[in-house]
């Protein structure tokens, strides 16, 4: 088996973590093209100032978030063949953090919009917990748990089969 070079592997994460961007860029631009219609809507002027504060709160994560993950796409032109492929998947995994947890924010803070809007406060408020519990369990707690899973693997590869 052919090992790769470090060029090669850069190459790869850098290219992995563009796959990634592109579907959380899509949650992302989806989210913040809803929250910039949503004041035009005929409901809004019925929002609470509380409701209202929220909007702002998701609106701006949601912002933040866009910049954050469309960023390692400017970054890269920027460096365009300088060879700094190794510091540009630094930033990039810097960037794709940091906007999954203002993204984690804007999509919480939308539910809690939502729901106040539809529901008792209380149950909006236990609501968007039980959202941003679920989307901290997938994107930071089963990742963390499980990040040693090539470990896990190369045990299992060393089994020998029957």
């Amino acid at each position: 088996m052919d090992r790769e070079t470090e060029k090669q592997r850069w190459q790869r994460n850098f290219a992995d973590l563009l796959q990634e961007l592109r579907v959380a860029q899509t949650g992302v631009q989806i989210l913040f093209a809803f929250l910039l219609t949503l004041p035009f809507s005929s409901g809004f002027p019925e929002t609470t100032v509380f409701q209202r504060d929220i909007y702002v709160v998701a609106l701006l994560a949601a912002a933040g978030a866009t910049a954050l993950i469309i960023s390692p796409v400017a970054f890269h032109r920027a460096l365009f063949r300088q060879g700094r492929k190794p510091e540009l998947v630094r930033f990039a995994h810097r960037m794709a953090s940091g906007g999954l947890a203002l993204m984690l924010i804007a999509m919480v803070s939308s539910v809690l919009l939502i729901t106040d809007y539809l529901l008792p406060r209380p149950l909006a408020f236990v609501l968007s917990g039980v959202t941003a519990v679920w989307f901290l369990s997938f994107w930071a707690g089963l990742p963390y748990l499980r990040r040693n899973w090539a470990e896990d693997d190369d045990e299992t590869d060393s089994v020998p089969e029957d």
